[in-house]
């Protein structure tokens, strides 16, 4: 290699080692001035052997004259003034000017004429100078016009980039130029010129100053948009002491962002830099990586940020919300950052994306946890739904409307404990597409109802524990049919064997709870004298007040399953009643107070039963279990 070396007013060539065997220009800027370094490897297969001296000199003429007259420092005129802008046409000229000049100066490395090549030299140095100037004047005057987002929805439409060289004229650009808009056509001409600029600086040597350029200006309008869309550096304590409203704003916020600036920002920028610097793979690779790096790592980190917060479970359905966001930008996301230059980048956002759903299956395993572990003594007043059944069905309720992100993050997880797929697939429905999901909804349905058989112990009153049950397992069979995506997943079979307990527990409360005054009555088939007539109607007179006193403050919240305790009640207690009323009233009617012996009559039995159920006297007092209810009623299906 050569370079020149200024001394004592004269220019010498001197070898430098360690160059390349094919010939290229090297930048060696200091200062005002830059040398360059030619290949002396190139000496021996010079194209000097295809060009005549002629061509050559004129060649260099043509080039000193075009070059010259737009020296950036040759006058205010050209400081001012910038070729693109000027005339497209003669900016071609000057591009190939560069061209030959280059082809000199190949010829000029095998000959005797150092004069020359130090004019070609200084030709090139100048060349070059005022393309630095026309690419930084293009890409500064054209940042509305090459902004990302506009790029990258150009670049699937009909207005596509085109190289001014390709074109073949700037009339033949601007004949392409009619089917578009005007702020298309600008963008086209401009994207044509960096492109045109970029490989020419490239293939002379000076790609480094142009890349400069080019990154500077570009990361200041990607990293200028990500700010416009709210994405800003965070550090794990900032989210941590935000308050829910807060967080949410931000949360929304970012899921609207990373789609703009997956779908927009960045693919603009890729297919931007693509374009320009289509001349090196390398340099367009690494360019794009540097200025994306920044504002890509900060958009795909946050995430995690979110998944470190101690409040976690409070915000599953937003981890899940940010994890389908991430899921749907997927293969876009590997599309724009698939080099290995920016496979950090990429490896960032696949962090976060399973750092998620490893974090909603360790969520859903502590809730699952915090249900078991649930110690609270409350009595739920009249045995109507306790705030458990409530919050947990809330909770399976909105998962369930995310069952296709859960079945991704649930797939081949089965549920903890000692269970197994194949021991709950029967709780799904046959055409479910997501068996895991359903499974997972369905374990934490029965790890509630494991617990309710353990609260209704709480009850003093078997009876009362029953119709606690009846009421909170017939809430979650409602809830389950009220939700859709709910149902779905969990399936008929599931809602069909579950009202049936719902049907057991009611049955078990009406024996319990009423035994004691059908038991009044004598068999249908006895006689019984007078005096036991009255002893049946004192008993039952005793029996009906206690259950009537206790049941009106009991609670059965849905108006249905109370309206059919009540009819199922008034079948097997009215007819009775009646019959034994009937027969033994006039048997008794000459007894004295009569009135204060049969206090109800069949026909107000009706009034006083629709009274039940209602909570109206007062409330179950908090006490220790007698473990009157059964054990043993967790049950699936």
């Amino acid at each position: 290699m050569l370079s020149e070396t200024p001394k004592s007013g004269a220019t010498t060539l001197t070898p430098r080692k360690g160059t390349p065997s094919r010939f290229f220009f090297q930048s060696t800027k200091t200062n005002s001035s830059s040398s360059y370094s030619l290949s002396s490897s190139c000496t021996a297969s010079t194209p000097a052997r295809t060009f005549s001296l002629l061509m050559m000199e004129e060649n260099i003429a043509i080039a000193e004259s075009i070059i010259t007259k737009w020296d950036p420092n040759s006058s205010s005129y050209t400081q001012i003034t910038f070729l693109f802008q000027h005339s497209r046409k003669e900016a071609k000229e000057f591009l190939k000017s560069v061209h030959y000049l280059r082809g000199a100066m190949h010829v000029l490395v095998g000959g005797s004429s150092s004069s020359k090549l130090v004019l070609a030299q200084n030709l090139m140095q100048t060349a070059m100078k005022r393309l630095e100037k026309e690419f930084y004047q293009i890409l500064s005057a054209n940042r509305d016009h090459l902004d990302p987002e506009s790029v990258s929805s150009r670049s699937s439409g009909s207005a596509k980039f085109y190289n001014a060289d390709e074109a073949g004229s700037e009339d033949e650009l601007e004949i392409v130029g009619e089917s578009i808009t005007e702020v298309e056509r600008a963008s086209a001409f401009a994207v044509s010129d960096l492109k045109s600029i970029a490989d020419c600086m490239i293939s002379s040597g000076y790609g480094i100053e142009c890349v400069k350029i080019y990154k500077n200006i570009r990361k200041s309008i990607v990293d200028g948009g990500l700010f416009r869309l709210g994405i800003q550096q965070f550090k794990s304590p900032q989210v941590h002491k935000m308050d829910s409203e807060g967080l949410e704003s931000i949360l929304r916020n970012w899921m609207d962002a990373v789609k703009i600036a997956v779908k927009a920002l960045f693919h603009g920028e890729k297919y931007l830099c693509d374009h320009v610097f289509s001349a090196s793979e390398n340099i367009k690779e690494s360019c794009f990586y540097e200025i994306t790096k920044e504002g890509a790592t900060t958009l795909f980190r946050f995430p995690e940020l979110i998944v470190k917060n101690k409040k976690a479970r409070e915000r599953i359905f937003w981890q899940l919300e940010i994890y389908e966001a991430v899921s749907d930008l997927w293969p876009e996301i590997e599309s724009i950052f698939d080099s290995e230059s920016t496979q950090a980048i990429k490896l960032q956002a696949l962090s976060s994306w399973l750092k998620l759903s490893d974090s909603v299956r360790t969520i859903l395993s502590d809730f699952e946890s915090t249900i078991q572990k649930d110690s609270s003594k409350i009595l739920v007043f009249g045995g109507g739904i306790h705030p458990l059944t409530q919050s947990v069905m809330n909770y399976v309720s909105s998962l369930a409307d995310y069952y296709g992100v859960l079945s991704d993050i649930l797939a081949d997880h089965p549920p903890p404990g000692n269970s197994s797929f194949q021991e709950f697939k029967s709780v799904v429905s046959d055409d479910c597409s997501t068996p895991e999901v359903s499974v997972h909804l369905a374990w934490l349905i029965l790890v509630l109802l494991c617990k309710l058989d353990i609260k209704a112990e709480i009850y003093k009153d078997v009876s009362l524990s029953y119709l606690f049950l009846a009421n909170n397992l017939h809430f979650i069979v409602e809830k389950v049919n009220n939700t859709p995506n709910l149902k779905l997943l969990l399936g008929e079979n599931w809602v069909s064997e579950h009202m049936k307990k719902v049907k057991l527990y009611a049955s078990n409360y009406e024996t319990t709870a009423w035994t004691k005054v059908l038991s009044s009555f004598p068999e249908r088939s006895a006689d019984i004298s007078p005096e036991m007539a009255k002893e049946c109607f004192r008993k039952f007179n005793t029996a009906f007040e206690e259950a009537y006193r206790k049941q009106t403050s009991w609670i059965v919240e849905d108006g249905k399953l109370r309206d059919d305790l009540k009819v199922s009640i008034s079948q097997k207690l009215v007819p009775i009643y009646q019959e034994f009323y009937d027969t033994y009233m006039v048997m008794l009617s000459g007894e004295k107070n009569l009135e204060l012996l049969l206090r109800v009559s069949p026909n107000d039995l009706g009034n006083y039963l629709s009274d039940l159920f209602h909570g109206t006297s007062a409330s179950v007092s908090s006490t220790t279990s007698s473990s009157l209810v059964p054990s043993q009623r967790c049950f699936l299906i």
